[in-house]
């Protein structure tokens, strides 16, 4: 609360507008104004070689912002060189500008909040004594970390780059693999007070030009005070904000974004996080990955298959078991009851108790696993783990039916590719427990039917989840449960 209210009195503050003024000294004036004084503005006065009392320019930047070498070698030198020849006021900014600065990209304009934002982002304006104009040279060399490997999607072949929290390094990383004039990049700001940069990606010609117009539309449309990372930009933009199954894909590697683009869908990268947003997505995406095109297709479906059965195992393992020895004791074969009421003579608690309390003490380990330094992070993990589940066991708190049941549910959610559907097993989880312990098996059947029926009308874009699966379209399964060949997939494509 103290954050938001906070971003709201920024939000409440007048906008800066208007023109600059032909006084260099009452503009330089006036921009430290409006950023309060602030210790990491630089201003740079260039006064005539000539006459010492008479100043000609102002060089302004922000300190770790700009390049400062880029500015001495680029843009005062030259000043003072062209200064040192010409002992007159620099006029006719469009015609003389690019002549003597040195840079990539010169722009030159009068408004004064094109001045505020450039200098807020990393650019160095220049400002010449007599002109109500002000040149603005891109010297943006904003800190970042070195590409590395993933860290939330271990790869086991193929490229082992991954996207940075910086926006252009994450759009070259895109073009570096699809040297193609048919790219498209709309850039947008977001957030009233951060003025966060965002890029749109596409393949004109293989995405749909609606969904693409939709993507923009939302994404512009946006009302927040700050974008700190791509859940902000996602819980915005989504169809329907109040389901728990991800409705756009997040990754952080490049070559995962260009297959989807190659397949017509949309990236959209935030700058200030390494986590990039696909969109339109579907159930099936989330089931795959980059590795499945790297490999053997015989294989890649064989571990599709596992993935789809591991996801079902995560969520129905536990209740399964409780519904059967709370409620239908007479499903279970005699020897494999006799051996489990034999497990839970000694335990004092009833079963639901027992599935519940292992199933907590199992997330509350993997969070401290997640939370505690990578150092000791896993041994503390699965150390805790072996040792609580035998302890248990052997003091009669729990069976070790129960351990093996939770731990299975608990290992196989670790086989999904995407960590946003690893949370949506953990929470229908708890939800098929409490229904099972009350209703058995028909209450497992009926909350699976409230699910299906929920998932069944959810959008991603006006894409339907559940497809090319629900609506059926025959000739788009060949990358759904199985992977057909690179060539069919690829024909695929090419004819969008």
């Amino acid at each position: 609360m103290r954050i938001r209210r906070s971003l709201n009195r920024a939000k409440e503050k007048p906008t800066t507008k208007g023109t600059l003024s032909d006084d260099m000294n009452e503009n330089v004036m006036r921009l430290k104004n409006e950023l309060g004084h602030s210790s990491d503005l630089s201003v740079r006065l260039i006064e005539s070689p000539h006459h010492k009392s008479v100043v000609h320019a102002a060089v302004i930047h922000l300190d770790g912002m700009a390049d400062a070498t880029m500015i001495n070698e680029n843009i005062v030198n030259p000043l003072i060189e062209w200064f040192r020849g010409n002992d007159q006021i620099l006029t006719e900014m469009e015609k003389r500008a690019s002549r003597i600065l040195t840079v990539s990209q010169l722009t030159v304009n009068d408004s004064w909040q094109e001045l505020i934002s450039s200098v807020l982002t990393g650019d160095t304006v220049v400002l010449v004594n007599g002109s109500t104009k002000a040149i603005t040279a891109s010297t943006k060399s904003q800190p970042s970390r070195a590409i590395t490997e993933p860290t939330s999607q271990t790869v086991i072949r193929g490229p082992k780059d991954s996207f940075t929290e910086n926006l252009r390094t994450n759009t070259s990383l895109i073009r570096a693999r699809i040297q193609n004039p048919d790219v498209r990049l709309v850039s947008m700001k977001v957030g009233s007070v951060t003025q966060t940069d965002i890029a749109i990606m596409y393949i004109q010609g293989i995405a749909d030009e609606s969904i693409v117009k939709e993507v923009k539309e939302r994404v512009k449309g946006i009302d927040i005070d700050g974008v700190l990372e791509s859940n902000y930009i996602e819980e915005m933009i989504r169809d329907d904000s109040m389901t728990i199954f991800p409705l756009l894909l997040n990754t952080e590697r490049p070559d995962a974004v260009v297959g989807n683009l190659l397949e017509g869908r949309i990236a959209i990268i935030i700058h200030g996080t390494p986590f990039v947003l696909i969109v339109p997505a579907v159930f099936s995406q989330f089931f795959q990955s980059p590795e499945d095109y790297y490999q053997n297709q015989y294989i890649s479906s064989c571990l599709r298959l596992l993935r789809f059965g591991a996801f079902f195992l995560s969520m129905y393992a536990s209740s399964i078991y409780l519904a059967l020895i709370t409620h239908h004791q007479g499903l279970i074969p005699t020897t494999l009851i006799v051996s489990l009421m034999a497990q839970r003579e000694n335990v004092p608690f009833p079963a639901v108790v027992e599935i519940f309390v292992m199933e907590i003490a199992f997330e509350i380990l993997r969070e401290a696993g997640i939370r505690m330094p990578r150092a000791i992070g896993p041994a503390v993990s699965i150390v805790g783990a072996l040792i609580l589940g035998q302890a248990a066991v052997e003091a009669g708190f729990v069976g070790a039916a129960v351990v093996i049941i939770v731990a299975i549910s608990a290992i196989s959610s670790f086989t999904l590719p995407n960590t946003s559907l690893v949370n949506v097993t953990r929470g229908i989880r708890f939800m098929l427990l409490f229904v099972s312990a009350f209703i058995g098996l028909y209450g497992v059947l009926l909350f699976s039917l409230c699910i299906l029926l929920h998932m069944s009308s959810l959008r991603s874009f006006g894409v339907p989840y559940f497809a090319p699966i629900a609506p059926f379209r025959f000739k788009e399964q060949k990358d759904v449960l199985f992977r057909f060949p690179l060539p069919s997939l690829f024909k695929k494509s090419t004819r969008k």
